[in-house]
């Protein structure tokens, strides 16, 4: 089993201080997916649910409000009552990349608007040719793209979303060129690999995992620590010649600002208690969704701040935009 912990996360944790039995929650408690169902986002979050609900003693009703890229389901929950009966499964789309891409546009803040309650999965993102291309390895592609910039072209499953900004990241780190093909989402991208109509894409393991078993597609590195189960063949990043580069997308639970801090913290406890079961974990891993094992609302919250500062900028820089 990976056991996946957010950079900002992996020191300093300690057990949450035993409470009384509080009365929250005393009716069903609402979590928005600000995604459509069928998604990671919707089924890590559907995964996590029963633990949860067992937890807290209270229904967990999962809702489906999708629509611009995420905003319009987390917006409803920034202004929704602070009573503990609605949270948000935000993911680094929502609560880092709409800083960038939206600007002033945003309808609500990501610091300001929400609390941070529990971190739940990282989900990798990974490099991947068509062999055409003729590369074997990471060190290959790069040499290719600084020999010929802006020559060939990469696809992902949307302008602004983690891929894409993955993809701006590894540019710039490589120092290279490239031209970007955005998809409306990641099926229409894959059909185009396969046929080989882009040179390579950005997206995740799961997607790429069966065609890169059958020769159809090449994956030539997973951009975070550890490699995929999906792929045990396929090098990290760091272990294929670039260390420090990642790309990756995560997904967490928020609460609307002023929701008490007893009900944040119980939040908490169900998340990790659901995060932590062995079966969930899994489940979780199968799907190459891999869990995140520490965080606090304390620890979650430093870590956005870390992923906003590191992140909004690449956004900015790279042109990308919600239009």
């Amino acid at each position: 089993m990976r056991r996946r912990t957010l950079p900002a996360l992996a020191a300093g944790l300690s057990a949450a201080p035993a409470l009384a039995q509080p009365l929250w929650p005393t009716r069903p408690v609402r979590v928005v997916v600000p995604f459509a169902p069928g998604g990671s986002t919707d089924v890590s979050t559907r995964l996590l649910a029963p633990r949860m609900q067992q937890n807290l003693g209270q229904p967990v009703v999962i809702e489906n409000r999708a629509g611009a890229g995420g905003t319009i389901g987390s917006d409803a929950v920034a202004k929704a009552p602070a009573d503990g009966s609605t949270f948000l499964m935000g993911t680094i789309s929502t609560h880092v990349l709409a800083v960038g891409l939206y600007g002033p546009r945003l309808p609500y803040d990501p610091e300001r608007d929400f609390v941070a309650v529990a971190p739940t999965v990282l989900v990798p993102i990974c490099i991947t040719v068509h062999p055409s291309l003729g590369v074997t390895d990471l060190a290959g592609l790069i040499a290719l793209l600084k020999a010929h910039p802006g020559k060939y072209a990469y696809g992902t499953g949307g302008a602004g979303g983690s891929a894409h900004i993955g993809a701006v990241a590894f540019l710039n780190a490589i120092g290279a060129e490239a031209t970007h093909v955005p998809y409306r989402g990641s099926g229409p991208m894959l059909t185009d690999m396969l046929a080989g109509q882009v040179a390579m894409c950005f997206d995740t393991p799961a997607l790429i995992a069966p065609h890169h078993a059958a020769g159809r597609l090449r994956c030539l590195a997973v951009a975070t620590a550890t490699r995929s189960p999906l792929m045990p063949d396929v090098p990290t990043s760091a272990e294929a010649g670039l260390p420090g580069y990642r790309a990756y997308s995560w997904f967490g639970l928020f609460a609307p600002a002023g929701t008490p801090a007893s009900i944040v913290t119980r939040m908490n406890q169900a998340v990790r208690e659901a995060v932590l079961d062995p079966a969930n974990r899994q489940r979780l891993e199968e799907q190459d969704l891999p869990p995140i094992m520490e965080g606090s609302p304390e620890q979650f919250a430093a870590f956005l701040r870390s992923e906003l500062a590191t992140w909004v900028p690449v956004v900015r820089a790279s042109g990308a935009t919600a239009d």
